[in-house]
């Protein structure tokens, strides 16, 4: 390697020597930072971890998480529904069952004897207690999808 450096040196008009010797001396330079560099490099992120490549993906998951909170207020919207629903269904069923029974003669079960209604309305007021409690908050007159609303804003924002 030393000869084609002799050769290469030859080449060159006498007059440029010191400038070659200055891009000599720089190149060289420039080596021992790069050097000094990437031992730095690779002590601060041992594995070949690459900062570059994790906020990449770091902007990649915030753009996701847009996308996912959106998706989860959709799924929220048809949960509450789905509960709207049921409620309504499970009250108008009760009260039809209460009508035959009064017809027929036979006693009303009133609420506290219905197990199914007594069980439906328990899980929906432990739901909202539970939201409740996540937000710390104690007010008593949210409107369903407030509910929601408001146990994805403590659990996601």
């Amino acid at each position: 390697m030393g000869h084609k450096d002799e050769q290469q040196q030859q080449q060159h008009h006498p007059s440029v020597d010191p400038l070659v010797s200055l891009f000599t001396k720089a190149h060289h330079d420039l080596s021992l930072v790069h050097f000094k560099l990437d031992k730095e490099f690779h002590q601060t992120y041992p594995d070949n971890t690459n900062p570059m490549k994790l906020v990449a993906r770091i902007k990649k998951i915030q753009d996701e998480m847009s996308s996912l909170k959106d998706q989860c207020r959709h799924l929220l919207a048809a949960k509450q529904d789905l509960i709207d629903k049921a409620r309504s269904t499970l009250a108008g069923n009760r009260s039809m069952i209460q009508r035959m029974q009064t017809s027929v003669g036979i006693p009303v079960t009133s609420d506290s004897e219905d197990s199914a209604y007594s069980s439906f309305n328990q899980i929906i007021e432990e739901w909202t207690s539970h939201v409740r409690a996540k937000t710390g908050d104690e007010e008593e007159d949210y409107m369903p999808k407030d509910i929601n609303n408001l146990m994805f804003a403590s659990i996601v924002e």
